[in-house]
């Protein structure tokens, strides 16, 4: 399947020369998200890893589907104040602008494998903040799975010491 078909470009969005890529337009078709989903899980199917960790908002629409079918428990990734536990916490160059993610310490014990889950990956600093707190607090990163991974915004390169599973691989002018 195309998945591209599915996702609309939306230029000049959130800031000037961003060609933003719009993934509401493929979770309305049905068939696409699905693939999507399908293809995540059959990726992971009798992979050794403990627990999948999603970051909040768009991350979680692919790792909860994948949570539920492969049985792992879903841990969250979200913006700093958003979870009511004691949290550890990275802050990382994002984007468009400084960014810190959050995590349930409760939900983190050494030893434990992830598999970490997020719509896109531009530039790699979020999935690469992510991993090195996990690590901090003595999980492994098994790999990272994406919809989208940017070629040529550094996203490779940043993430080049982590296994990395896209279902799409496009460069900002696609």
């Amino acid at each position: 399947m195309d998945l591209m078909k599915h996702i609309a470009t939306v230029d000049d969005f959130p800031i000037p020369g961003i060609a933003f890529k719009d993934i509401t337009t493929l979770l309305e078709h049905p068939a696409a998200f699905s693939h999507c989903i399908d293809t995540l899980v059959e990726t992971y199917a009798g992979e050794d890893f403990d627990k999948i960790v999603a970051f909040g908002a768009r991350g979680f629409l692919f790792g909860a589907p994948m949570a539920y079918k492969l049985a792992k428990p879903l841990v969250l990734f979200r913006k700093a104040g958003k979870l009511p536990r004691e949290t550890a916490s990275t802050s990382y160059k994002g984007e468009y602008a400084p960014e810190t993610i959050e995590i349930h310490r409760s939900s983190v014990e050494p030893g434990d494998r992830f598999v970490l889950v997020d719509d896109v990956s531009a530039d790699g600093e979020c999935f690469y903040a992510a991993c090195k707190l996990l690590e901090s607090l003595g999980a492994v990163v098994h790999s990272c799975a994406v919809l989208i991974q940017f070629l040529d915004l550094g996203s490779p390169e940043r993430l080049a010491g982590y296994k990395v599973n896209r279902l799409l691989g496009v460069k900002k002018d696609d």
